[in-house]
């Protein structure tokens, strides 16, 4: 009975670590998942072709509608629906996160996370300065609402336990930013802000993940192009790199060792909403 109670534990503790390893539900259209913002733009729903690419379709905008559908360029596939604004112009810069923060107007730095719009943004004195999607935990392994702070970085950090099914290299949780270790568990499982796949819809354990695609075409090419999954025609720079983005604004101008070091200066992260599936 002890042995199984100690498996238990610890197999609970493996799904914090390394949120993204273990398949989440998978939604062919994300025409399905409804954020409170949808409401403000008129929008139409549109399957993809394989041979369609974001910038072939929408050009200048395809970031924006990107953004819009909280997908990255690997997700971007034929069989796919996705939800096309009818006005571009309504979608520039897309973020459903307030402009201000008037809580935060005295702090130099502090994080929003909205998980009813799975978007994350970034305050300085209450101002919002960017903002990005983001992937976070699937019902039954929510990312916990509160309030938590960044206590450590690490910018090449991965699981100890887990590799991608695919290939077999160790997974990859670059840019990761540390904002909570939950001591009532035994094993103290840690919560991370760190670079992954976006799909669209909730996919972690635990985590919450943001655009790294430069990781993802190291990581994930060559076995695409091996089953003939053609994401990456277009997976080339500019990146959508908002992990790596984060992780500077946080580090700033404090020394960076490359690996994984606690800070004494992360700023306030507070998590509300709850995800739409």
């Amino acid at each position: 009975m002890k042995s199984f109670l100690l498996a238990s534990v610890t197999l609970l503790v493996l799904l914090l670590f390394v949120s993204p390893v273990i398949a989440a539900k998978k939604i062919k259209s994300l025409c399905e998942v409804r954020y409170p913002s949808d409401a403000r733009v008129a929008w139409e729903c549109l399957k993809l072709k394989w041979t369609d690419t974001p910038g072939a379709l929408f050009g200048e905008h395809w970031q924006d509608v990107l953004r819009f559908n909280r997908m990255d360029r690997r997700h971007f596939f034929g069989g796919r629906s996705i939800k096309v604004p009818k006005r571009f112009e309504e979608i520039t810069n897309f973020t459903p996160l307030p402009a201000t923060y008037p809580d935060a107007a005295g702090e130099e730095k502090f994080i929003l996370v909205d998980q009813s719009e799975t978007f994350l943004g970034a305050y300085e004195y209450g101002r919002l300065v960017f903002s990005f999607p983001a992937a976070v935990g699937i019902k039954g392994h929510r990312v916990p609402n509160g309030e938590f702070r960044i206590d450590a970085a690490d910018r090449r950090h991965k699981s100890n336990l887990y590799t991608i099914e695919e290939i077999g290299r160790r997974y990859p949780m670059h840019y990761g930013l540390r904002f909570y270790v939950d001591k009532s568990v035994d094993g103290w499982p840690s919560y991370w802000i760190h670079g992954r796949d976006v799909p669209g819809y909730p996919a972690s354990h635990g985590c919450i993940g943001l655009y790294d695609e430069e990781m993802q075409r190291d990581y994930y090419s060559a076995y695409d192009r091996k089953v003939n999954k053609p994401y990456y025609h277009e997976l080339k720079e500019p990146f959508l790199d908002a992990a790596k983005t984060l992780y500077q604004w946080v580090i700033g101008s404090h020394n960076d060792p490359g690996k994984f070091h606690k800070i004494d200066y992360g700023p306030r992260v507070l998590i509300i909403g709850t995800p739409p599936l």
